[in-house]
This record gives C-alpha cells, sequence and structure tokens, in this order.
C-alpha cells in the first residue's frame, strides 16, 4: 500500500503591522489590513507531509509526535476548500478527491508561545495540500481559514494582508510588497522571553477586544489604513528609519488595546519592557533609529535591524542578558563586536538576572513555502508516521 507522499516547509512571518480582530470568526476575516515579514526557513520552519491511499479507513494527523484528533474545524475547513479547488480545477481525478488522507506535521520551534507557530503550520499545511491536490491557484484565502495570519506565510519577502470588504471573503488574500531579494541587508532577531503556552489565546484576546476595546475601533478606521500605506511605501524604497518607526508605534498601540480590553489582559513581561527600553535609548545614543521592536501576543520581541548593526546589538544582548547556555544564539553566524565602556554607561540599563531571555534566533527575511525533494518526509511510504524524524 504505497502512496505518494508530498512534504513542504513553510516560513514563520512576523508581522509589523498588527493583525487583531476579526470581521467574521468563522471565515476569519480581519478588521483590519496588516504587513508582514517571512522569516527564512533554515532557521525556523514548519514542515509537513500528506499523502492520500484508497485504503485509508479515516483522515489522520500527527503534531509533532504526538497524534492528534482531526475533529478540528480549522483543520476540516482547509482541506475541504483545497478538494473543492481542486474539483473546479479538474486538476486531479474525482476519484482522488473521495480518499482518506495522512498529515504529519512538526515545528523545529516552540508552539502557541507567541512565535507565530500556527501561521507557520497552516501555510505548511494547506501549501501541501495543494501539492497533492495539484492546486495552481492563490491559496492565500484558503490558508486563512486554518489561521489568519497563515496567509501571508503563503508568500516569501514583506507581504500584505488584505481585510477585504465581501462577506464571502473572497477578496481577503495576501499579496507580496517585495520579495525576499528586495532587501538583502534586513534582520531579525527574536528574543525568547517565554516559550511556554500563552494564559490568553489569540483567539480569545481577538474576540474579547474586538467587543469591548474603543481604542480598537479608532486604530482599525483612523490608524492602520494611513500605516499599512506608508510602512509599504517604506519597504518599497528601503527606508529603514521610517520602516522601524511604524513597526514600533503599531507594536505598542497593539499592546494598548489588550490594556484597553475588558476586562484587560497583558503578552508583555518585566524583561520585555526592559527590551523595549533598551531600544529606544540604543537609537537615542546612536543619532537615528538603527533598532525597532515589535511584540506579538506573547513576551518575546522581534528585533529587526541592518546586518551591519548585528555584531554590537548581539554583544550588548549578550551582555544585558547573561545566559547559561553555550547555545543562547541560533540561526545564522555572526562576529561578536567589543563593547564600549562609555557606551554602556550612558545606555545605563542593568544587567538582568541570568537566563531572563532563554535564547536567540538570528534570521533574515525569507522566501515563502518549498515542497522538499529529497526523500525527507515526515510519513512513509504507507501513510505511518517516520520514526524520530526531525527537522
Amino acid at each position: 500500500m504505497n502512496c505518494d507522499v508530498k512534504t513542504v516547509i513553510a516560513p514563520v512571518n512576523i508581522a509589523v503591522i498588527k493583525y487583531w480582530g476579526k470581521r467574521d470568526e468563522e471565515l476569519i476575516l480581519p478588521l483590519n489590513d496588516s504587513v508582514s515579514a517571512t522569516l527564512d526557513t533554515s532557521v525556523m520552519c514548519a514542515k509537513t507531509s500528506v499523502c492520500a491511499n484508497p485504503h485509508f479507513a479515516e483522515d489522520e494527523i500527527w503534531l509533532n509526535g504526538k497524534k492528534e484528533s482531526f475533529s478540528n474545524q480549522r483543520l476540516q475547513n482547509c482541506l475541504k476548500e483545497i478538494k473543492q479547488r481542486a474539483y473546479n480545477e479538474k486538476s486531479i481525478d474525482d476519484i482522488f478527491l473521495t480518499w482518506k488522507v495522512h498529515i504529519c506535521s512538526e515545528n523545529n520551534f516552540p508552539t502557541a508561545a507567541g512565535l507565530a507557530s500556527s501561521a507557520a503550520g497552516y501555510a505548511c499545511l494547506v501549501t501541501a495540500l495543494a501539492k497533492l491536490y495539484k492546486v495552481k491557484s492563490d491559496i492565500s484565502s484558503i490558508a486563512r481559514l486554518g489561521s489568519g495570519s497563515a496567509c501571508r506565510s503563503v508568500y516569501g519577502g514583506f507581504v500584505r494582508w488584505h481585510a477585504g470588504v465581501n462577506p464571502d471573503g473572497s477578496d481577503s488574500i495576501a499579496t507580496q510588497i517585495a520579495d525576499s531579494s528586495h532587501w538583502p541587508q534586513m534582520r531579525a532577531l527574536i528574543l525568547v522571553v517565554g516559550d511556554t503556552k500563552k494564559k490568553i489565546s489569540s483567539t480569545i484576546g481577538m474576540k474579547r477586544s474586538a467587543d469591548t476595546s474603543e481604542l480598537l475601533k479608532y486604530r482599525v478606521q483612523y490608524c492602520v489604513p494611513k500605516r499599512t500605506d506608508d510602512i509599504s511605501k517604506a519597504i518599497k524604497e528601503k527606508n529603514f528609519g521610517k520602516f522601524a518607526e511604524i513597526t514600533m508605534k503599531d507594536s505598542n498601540q497593539f499592546h494598548a488595546v489588550c490594556m484597553d480590553s475588558y476586562p484587560p489582559y497583558v503578552y508583555l513581561t518585566n524583561i520585555s519592557h526592559t527590551i523595549i527600553d533598551l531600544v529606544h535609548k540604543y537609537n537615542e545614543i546612536s543619532g537615528e533609529t538603527r533598532i525597532a521592536y515589535t511584540f506579538d501576543a506573547g513576551p518575546n520581541a522581534c528585533l529587526y535591524l541592518l546586518e551591519n548593526e548585528v555584531p554590537k546589538v548581539m554583544s550588548l544582548i549578550q551582555h544585558i542578558f547573561p545566559s547559561s547556555s553555550d547555545k543562547f544564539v541560533t540561526g545564522l553566524n555572526f562576529k561578536e563586536e567589543g563593547l564600549n565602556e562609555e557606551f554602556l554607561k550612558i545606555l545605563s540599563i542593568p544587567i538582568q538576572a541570568k537566563d531572563s531571555i532563554k535564547y536567540v534566533i538570528y534570521t533574515k527575511v525569507g522566501d515563502g513555502p518549498t515542497e522538499i525533494k529529497d526523500g525527507s518526509h515526515l510519513l512513509n511510504k504507507d501513510g505511518t508516521p517516520v520514526k524520530s524524524v526531525l527537522i
């Protein structure tokens, strides 16, 4: 009983204009546009293998080494829409559409910790299913049905998710602002403050804010439309100062919305606020904006900066946030730079308790999902999970 296994890796994306709040819960239609950078899959990614076979008794899924129920509605919606698209496009034989599927997926980074794991996971799943069913058209609207921000991970580079206005969500799709080669100097440092599951999930937080926050209403109507256009322009012109300012202001406003909700909820910690303080003081001493922070629904910071700034900033992070780990920094290679004592004195940020930051991921802007054809599948030819497979 052999089946043709399709395997895909897909990237994380980190938003610089945040998506927060839905106008339709079931179709996952956002209240506002959002913009993100897709990060390099060689550092952080989801990996998914899928196959279909007439002998499979039921649809089955394994996530991060554990068998899960296939009853998840979002999962079912994605599979249903891919099959419908394949039927409309007549991309495969109708008999194939009746076969059950097996899915196996893994992330090489913590799940549900504010590191955009669901975005990578659903973009990966939908892309793999599209390969299996030979769907050729844009699939960002299908990835959106799994996790809203997943539609942005369908493309590489810098991506805009259009909120759309149609009730059926047909115009709520992602488009590419610029590809991964457009701004080659752009880098990202992800500072992992916590990698445990969030107390308030994004889904619950969004609904609470949409129902109760006056600030969110103002943000959607007046702030985001201009910011989205302005940051798209800054990306196209490679204007880092403008890009950074908008990114930080939008992050701050998103977390202000969380506090403006009723009852309020908080994702940032004291260490998160220390990182914010560090970035603003660094930029002030530098005489220009050289680092931007942004925080999703969690305490972890994503710092955007240009490549030539990385050695100094990385050395500073390791100085202020000492670690007991010999693998404190993962990802791309870099050269450390000695720190000026006078600079540290002016900065005046005290050294934090050891392991306040668990680890740092150094990465860059990368491409969208990619099919893996080297045979390193997560499923065997009979549709069972490969044992001890690591990404």
